[in-house]
Formats: C-alpha cells, structure tokens, sequence
C-alpha cells in the first residue's frame, strides 16, 4: 500500500513566499529612509533654493557619520505656491553605522510645501544592498562591489513629508538573483510603518525548483513585523497551492521565520498520479541562517489528502505536522488526531485476477512515518490502539473484509514508497469476514504482513499464543502463517485443532479456510470426544472417546472425514484397530483400514463372558471396512484371526457385532464389540492345539460357540481320530461335539467326541 506522503514535499514551494517578504521587507525598509530622507528635503531647498542652479548636494550627518545624502544635478523653485523641481536625483542611506548602501534615483521630482507631497515625475529605482565594510571604511566610502542588490522600479511615486505617507498606483517590480516580482500599486502609511501592496501581487523564483507566487495584496507591518497576503496561491511545474489568507512573521533583518496559510487551504499536484490536500490551516517554520530552509509544516484542521492513479489513496487527520531536513528535504511526516488512510489498489497481472484487487485502511490515534531522500516512505509507525481494514475483491460475491488491530504498527515500505511489511504488537487480532459465512477470528503476541509488489497482501505470520477461531473450529499454536492465494494457514510450535469434539494435536498443521480441510503431520494425536452412546451401535458405540495416533492426518470438514496414515492405530476402551492408513468418518462412526506389503491392518476385539472374564480376539487382514450402525466389520486380503485357543484364516470375512447393551443367553454383554456371528468364504483354516479344519465357508456364531464349515469339500483332522470329511461340518467349541453331513442322495451323520 504506497502512502503518497512523499508528495507533500511539493509544498516546498510554500517557501518561495519568503521571497515575497524579503523584497517587500526590504521595499518597506527603502521607504522607511526615504521619508526620513525627503522629510529633510523640503526645508533645505526652501531655505537656500530660490532660483535654478546646476548641481547640488544635501546630506545630513550625526556623531560623525552620514546618514543620507540628496544629489541632484539642477534643482528649480517656482515662486508661485513655491514648489520645487529636482532633476536626476539619486539619493543614497548609509544607515546609521554606515551598513548600509542603498540607493534611490530618478529623472524628476517635484515638491509642493502647502500639500508636502514629494510626486516622483516618471520611474523611480530603488537598489538596497547592504555594506559591511562600511562599519570599518571612511565615511560615506561607497562598496567596492554591489553584491546581489534588491532592485525595485516603479512610477508616479508619492511621499508627503508632513505625514510620512507615500503611495503609487502604477506597477512595482523587484528583482533579486533567486527572482523577480511584481504588483499593482502601493500605499505607506508613515505613522503605523505599514506598506500594502495593493493588487496583482506576483513573484516568479527561478533556480533549480521555479515557482509562482500570487497573491490578490499583500500588507507589510513593522510591528509586529510581518506581511499578510490575501488569497495567495503558489504553483510549481504542476503542483499549486492556495489558502484565502497567509501570513509571513519576520525577524529584525525582515526574513521570514514563519509563515502560516488558513481559510480553505488547497493544494494539488497534477500528472499520472494526481493529489489534493485540503486543511484549514498550513504553518511553516523556516530555518538556517538566512531563514532559507524549510524546516517545519504543520497542516492542521480537517486535513484531507486525496491521490489518484494507480494507487489511489484518501487520508484524514486532525493535524499534520512535517519534518525537513538539509535542503528542504521531508525527514519525518507526524499525523495525529484520528488519522485514517484508505488507498485502493488495483489489479495488475502479477497480482492475479481482479477479485485481488484490494482496498486497505489504516487508523490511529497518531501515525509517525520516516522519508528517505525527501521522496520515498521508508517506514511509518502508530501510536495507540490502531487498525488495519483490508477489503479484497469490493463490490464481488466473494468479497472478504480483514480487521487487523494491535497496540502497535510499524510498517515498511519499498524501494518505490510501496507498503511491503507489517509488524503488529502486542495483542494482534485478525478478523476475517465473508458473505454467508462466520468470521473468522485469530489473535497472538505479534503479527507481520507482508504485501506483494504488485498488490495484495502475500503472506500474514502470527506469534506467541496465537488463537483462531473459524466456526466451531478452533485452533492454538506458537507460530501461525497465512497465505491468501491458496488460503492455507500453516500452524507449527505444539499446535492443537479442535472442532465438533474433535480435538488434533501434532508438530505441525495446515488448514484450506477455503475448503476446511486440514493436514497433520507428525506425532498426530486426535481424540474424539463428547460421543453419545449408540445403543444401535457396537464396535464404536461408547459414549467413551476415540482415540487416533499416526504420523499424518488429512481432515475434511465435509463430509467429516479424517485420513490417517503411518502406523496409525484407532482405539475406542478396549477394542483396536492398527493399520498403516485409517480413514475415520465421525459422524457415521465408519472406519476403513488399509494395509500394505509391510504391515496389515489389525483390530482387537475384547470379548466377555458370562463369567466376566476377558478374551482379547486379534483379527488380521489387508484391508477393513466397518459401519457402526450396521455392526458389520469387513475384512480382506488374507484374513487372520486369532483367539485364545485358535486361529482362523480366510480370504475374506464378514464379523457381525452384538449391538450395545445386548445381552445372550450364554453371555451377559459388558462391553462394546462382542461377536455375534463370522462368515468367512475362500480357503478357510481352523486351528487349534489337536485339530485343523479346512473349507471354502465358514459360519460362526458366538452364542452357542459353534462353526459350521462348507465346500472344499470341508474336512477337521484330529490327532487322536484321524481326518473326517463331508458336505458340511459342525463342531462346538464348548464341548468339542463334531457334527458330519453327507450327500443329499445317501445323507450321513457322524457324531464324534474327542476327550482332549
């Protein structure tokens, strides 16, 4: 976000209004000694002029030293009313230490003593010019060489001797080296020392930054020393500057020291990006040794900066106040009184589609921002509770508003005044709100935004007790980083994620906001908790929680379904399931277990008699699919169970679970996950320490303990009988009974008891 601060050094030229007061400083000086000068005059022609003569001189002296002195090379007395013609006059003050070496000249002047005006007959120049040597020289010792003279010409001047005032109406014009200046008549009042320029004030600077000065009259005072213009204006190259009144404030050698601009105060600055500021009041303090330096401006009262182009802006405070350094070059820019900053930055193709368009608004009691060169935004800081605003794709379906606030912000900017960082402390809070959605909310010790070059903001790192908030989901870390183009969050430093009773503990996490998935990677722990007991239910029925660990995980929010992978094992009390990859689905309470060529999936399921003993039953396979609300767990790809005194293998099988809180004739149901009935099909193996039956089915049920072996055809070798065959066999565990069944064409049945 490019403040466009650094353009406020335009109102350097407010300084050439210095130049004004200088040259009118000076004029005002110059008819301070003329009218003591011509005061003299009169009473000196009158006594000892009375016809014409060629050439005279009149000076007046005092402890030693001239003061003025009057030459003229005729002067005339005209008897009727007794006025007087002087020509080619040039009248020289030396001040009284001989400082000074001004001089005042022109062809022709008349003075009438009834009226006591002295009336200058065609031009009149003035050149002022100071003479330090003349505090050392000779008396009345001219300067060897004039050094940069104030040069005034004007015409039809008017000086009564008998009031001090003077006036003309025609146009003055003054020159020095760094400009040249002009206005419409003039007028001096001798007993208040005041000098008023009356209209068309005009100054033109020339040098390495030229500039205009208008003004519509300008007023110069001796006490208090200062000049007022009326509705000035300055224009540099395309920059202006107006107010409706300024006032400059001079020191005893009549420099400006300060000036200050009120009433509607407006300055504009023209070309690819164009700005406008308007207050009710500009100050500037000027420095140096000749008040030649802008050191100060202090832009007070309603201040409103507006900028276009690329990079639009729009800012308001209470008051402004610049700090200049060197040459009039902007060091330090101090805005306070709830200060905002709205700049609206607009797509380029780097920054991607136009939804990435973005408006930022900062606010502060106080913001403080540095300059480098007098041109560029270095750095900026606020002071007090501050706040970011950032809106991305305004006016869009998918428009997103962030808040960002903290005691404290300080941000740098790049190479060409463009926002590029951020840094929030303490107590960091970013909301973020979208249509239709709820706020998103995450605070932390400290934040840093980084911005991208063409726009948009790149990245958004938070730290220390970082906290966000997302609907029901909720997440805490030590570090957490933000990036909008893939809307990921990245949390690391002990991370933990909870949502709908779920709650994800690992090294580190990366969160979609967009989609609400999120991935977990090493040391992954999960807990599912706040269950409601399912009485339909069975394997994961409890109301107990369920446990996962693995070294990943992948979590969507819809449906709600977690992936987890690398040794992950899922437990809910006492029963298991281990298996390299474990896919859990919370609200179904579904899992769905997948193994590989190292390691298979393995569930352990304690089982409880009647007596209350517990009997752990490992099943082992490649692959598991189970649905808690139809009790059915199914596995394949070589099937392994394994009991306390047998082992059954199948390729595939069918575990059908009691539901919870079923009880059985033969056993009374204490725990979740009691069998109720196996089916196995595909090379089914039964062993136990005497026996071994084979067969292509298997049926088991748990309440009378009894497995019924089909096709192959099915047959059960007994250490001590030998082998049996046929169609089907059934045998109890309980009471080791063998029941045989034939063909349908010649039906046998065998009933056998092994004593074991």
């Amino acid at each position: 976000m490019p403040i466009a601060v650094t353009r406020l050094r335009r109102w350097f030229a407010v300084g050439a209004i210095a130049v004004t007061l200088m040259v009118a400083g000076a004029y005002f000086y110059a008819r301070y000694r003329v009218r003591n000068a011509l005061t003299e005059i009169p009473e000196k022609i009158g006594l000892e002029i009375q016809q014409s003569a060629q050439g005279f001189a009149v000076s007046k002296s005092e402890q030693g030293r001239t003061l003025f002195k009057v030459q003229a090379s005729k002067a005339v007395q005209f008897k009727d009313g007794g006025r007087a013609e002087l020509h080619d006059v040039n009248i020289i003050l030396y001040g009284r230490d001989a400082s000074r070496f001004d001089q005042i000249y022109g062809a022709d002047f008349e003075y009438d003593p009834k009226s006591g005006d002295v009336t200058a007959k065609g031009d009149v120049q003035i050149d002022l010019e100071a003479n330090p040597a003349g505090l050392t020289s000779a008396d009345q010792t001219p300067p060897k060489e004039l050094k940069n003279p104030i040069h005034l010409r004007t015409s039809g001047l008017v000086f009564n001797q008998k009031t001090g005032d003077a006036y003309t109406r025609e146009k003055i014009e003054f020159t020095i080296p760094q400009a040249a200046g002009s206005a419409v008549g003039a007028s001096y009042i001798g007993r208040t020392n005041v000098l008023t320029l009356e209209s068309e004030l005009r100054v033109v600077l020339h040098g390495r930054s030229p500039a205009t000065v208008v003004a519509a009259r300008g007023t110069i005072t001796k006490t208090p020393r200062q000049v007022l213009l009326e509705r000035p204006s300055v224009v540099r190259g395309s920059q202006s500057f107006a107010a409706e009144q300024a006032t400059l404030f001079l020191d005893r050698d009549n420099t400006v020291e300060r000036v200050l601009m009120s009433g509607g105060v407006h300055g504009e600055s023209q070309g690819p990006s164009q700005m406008q500021v308007r207050s009710a009041q500009l100050e500037l303090l000027l420095g140096g040794a000749r008040h030649d330096t802008l050191r100060t401006a202090i832009v007070s009262g309603d201040v409103q900066v507006n900028t276009s182009g690329a990079q639009s802006m729009q800012g308001s405070a209470g008051r402004v106040t610049m700090t200049f350094a060197g040459k009039s070059l902007l060091a330090k820019v101090r805005a306070e009184e709830n200060v905002e900053l709205v700049q609206h930055q607009k797509t380029t193709l780097s920054a991607g589609p136009a939804g990435n368009a973005q408006e930022v608004a900062v606010s502060a009691p106080v913001m403080d921002f540095s300059v480098a060169k007098g041109r560029r935004l270095e750095r900026a800081e606020t002071s007090g509770a501050a706040q970011i605003e950032i809106l991305q794709g305004a006016g869009s379906s998918q428009s997103q508003r962030t808040v960002v606030t903290a005691g404290k912000f300080e941000a740098k900017f790049d190479t060409l005044g463009r926002l590029a960082t951020v840094h929030g402390a303490p107590d960091a809070r970013i909301t973020n709100s979208s249509p239709g959605q709820p706020d998103r909310v995450s605070t932390s010790d400290t934040l840093d935004v980084a911005f991208r070059s063409g726009g948009g903001i790149d990245s958004i790192v938070q730290q220390g007790n970082m906290a966000y908030v997302d609907g029901e989901r909720k997440a805490w870390a030590g570090r957490a980083r933000y990036t909008p183009a893939d809307q990921m969050l990245a949390l690391t430093g002990s991370p933990r994620v909870a949502e709908g009773g779920m709650a994800t503990t690992a090294r580190s996490m990366r969160m979609n906001r967009a989609t609400g998935d999120a991935v977990a990677e090493n040391e992954v722990k999960s807990t599912y908790s706040d269950l409601k007991p399912q009485p339909g239910g069975a394997l994961l029925a409890s109301s107990s929680p369920i446990h996962v660990t693995a070294r990943s995980m992948t979590a969507h929010r819809t449906p709600a379904v977690a992936t987890y992978t690398g040794d992950a094992r899922l437990w809910q009390d006492a029963n298991v399931v281990q298996a390299p990859t474990i896919e859990f689905d919370r609200d179904r309470r579904a899992v769905v277990a997948r193994g590989d060529k190292a390691q298979k999936v393995s569930t352990v399921l304690v089982q409880t008699d009647k007596a209350g003993k517990s009997t752990p039953v490992a099943i082992m396979s490649s692959g598991l699919t189970y649905t808690d609300s139809e009790r059915r767990a199914h596995y394949e790809g070589g099937v392994i169970v394994k009991a306390a005194d047998l082992t059954i293998t199948a390729k595939q099988m069918d575990v059908f679970l009691m539901a919870s809180g079923q009880a059985t004739g033969n056993m009374a149901l204490t725990s979740q996950g009691q069998l109720d009935r196996m089916v196995a099909q595909g090379n089914i193996v039964i062993t136990q320490a005497q026996r071994r039956a084979d067969g292509d089915q298997l049926v088991y049920t748990a309440s009378d303990d009894k497995f019924v072996l089909s096709g192959g055809p099915p047959s059960i070798f007994d250490a001590e009988r030998g082998k049996i065959t046929g169609d089907s066999l059934t045998f109890y565990r309980r009471d080791d009974r063998v029941l045989v069944e034939g063909r349908d064409s010649s039906p046998t049945v065998t009933q056998t008891r092994v004593a074991r």
